[in-house]
């Protein structure tokens, strides 16, 4: 057993036999040079864990070469002798470097987090805030070593006006953490004591019966999917990607009704939505007469993909009802419709309960004890009332063409 100091000069001397050697280093125990009779030279550390009566054990350091020269390795074999005096095996420790490396690596395991997500709104808005907020700012950083102030700098960055999207992201990302706690990825949420963001004021925002009345007529020329879409949101008082995301096989012209499955709802419970005559009308334009399709999506761009042009949507609606008017309507946005629809009801005298179930909400009288054991549909109660909405609408339509 050769023994001597290990330096380049050392290392340089080596010389291949017939069977592998070894060059033990005189000043740090352990640490030694392997030669193999190829020629391959690779730095070695040999330990026990657990004493003296513990096996002798070896573990490759690496091979000769950058990144590994004498000194580097010398180095790198203090640091697993600290882990050894530590009780950490350094073979586990390897194993612990690899996976922060590739699979805790936040990059690829917020990636993980957002294919586990259920639910088509919220999927997309996952997949959407780990794209814009956290990847930029976190990248690559192991999920372990994800900090507090890793997560103040994510919301840090967003612009001081994105009130509603700061709680968003911060949502996301204590889902995110408490998903890596409940897999054992990491013992301790970096948010954990966070204040969530402030919530923003509720909007009060309602369609006037002239507003809403411009906004139907002005509709159908805008954008191939955008009119229809519009008005299938007033008809029904569904939420935006519900109506956009409709596929022919959820509905039914001969019962009228629109069945959306929990899997394409916001809180992942299933709804089942009367269609008036109004909403009938739209699908019927849609499908280019009575007879529905069997299957596919209702708003197809042309690729075959789902809508998604909301903004170029709206400004375009904006722009015909200013150009008609004169001036603009006062700002609105496509959820104010939904709460145009709640409004309305209360005016028609619309059970609270059944507004609730129109709108699939499950909080108020759906919520809790009471959410459990009262599991009534409402279906006869929900088609009354959207009948009477489209009653109401027609009036508000003043019995025009496009009614």
């Amino acid at each position: 057993m050769a023994t001597g100091k290990i330096t380049k000069k050392s290392i340089d001397a080596l010389e291949p036999s017939s069977s592998s050697q070894l060059l033990w280093d005189t000043d740090l125990k352990g640490f030694g040079a392997k030669i193999t009779p190829a020629g391959s030279i690779s730095y070695v550390l040999q330990f026990r864990m657990g004493g003296r009566e513990a096996r002798t054990r070896r573990y490759t350091i690496g091979a000769h070469g950058s990144p590994w020269t004498p000194t580097t390795a010398r180095v790198e074999a203090e640091r697993l002798q600290l882990l050894i005096a530590q009780g950490i095996d350094p073979v586990d420790d390897d194993k612990q470097r690899r996976r922060e490396a590739v699979d805790l690596a936040f990059d690829n395991y917020a990636s993980h987090f957002a294919r586990s997500c259920k639910g088509v709104g919220w999927a997309r808005l996952v997949e959407r805030v780990i794209r814009l907020y956290l990847e930029p700012v976190i990248g690559k950083k192991p999920l372990p070593r994800v900090s507090r102030p890793d997560i103040v700098a994510v919301l840090d960055n967003m612009p001081e006006q994105q009130v509603a999207n700061r709680r968003n992201v911060f949502a996301v990302m204590r889902r995110l953490f408490r998903w890596a706690v409940s897999r054992g990825d990491i013992e301790r949420s970096p948010m954990e004591g966070m204040e969530a963001p402030p919530p923003v004021r509720p909007r009060d925002r309602w369609l006037q019966d002239d507003e809403l009345r411009h906004i139907w007529e002005a509709a159908p020329e805008c954008y191939l999917c955008f009119g229809p879409i519009v008005r299938l949101l007033i008809a029904t008082g569904q939420r935006r990607e519900e109506v956009s995301g409709i596929h022919w096989q959820e509905v039914d012209r001969k019962d009228r009704f629109w069945t959306l499955p929990g899997s394409r709802t916001k809180n992942n419970e299933p709804n089942a939505i009367p269609l008036n005559d109004l909403a009938v009308a739209e699908l019927d334009r849609q499908a280019g007469g009575a007879n529905w399709p069997k299957k596919g999506r209702v708003f197809a761009t042309s690729s075959g993909a789902g809508f998604t042009g909301y903004a170029k949507g709206k400004k375009k609606l904006d722009g015909l009802i200013e150009q008609k008017l004169g001036e603009p309507l006062q700002s609105w946005r496509l959820h104010d419709l939904r709460r145009t629809l709640a409004t309305n009801f209360q005016r028609l005298g619309v059970r609270f309960e059944v507004t609730e179930a129109v709108l699939n909400h499950v909080s108020g009288s759906r919520a809790g004890v009471a959410g459990i054991y009262q599991r009534h549909d409402w279906k006869k109660e929900k088609r009354e009332a959207l009948d009477d909405w489209n009653e109401h609408l027609v009036q508000i339509l003043n019995g025009s063409e496009q009614a």
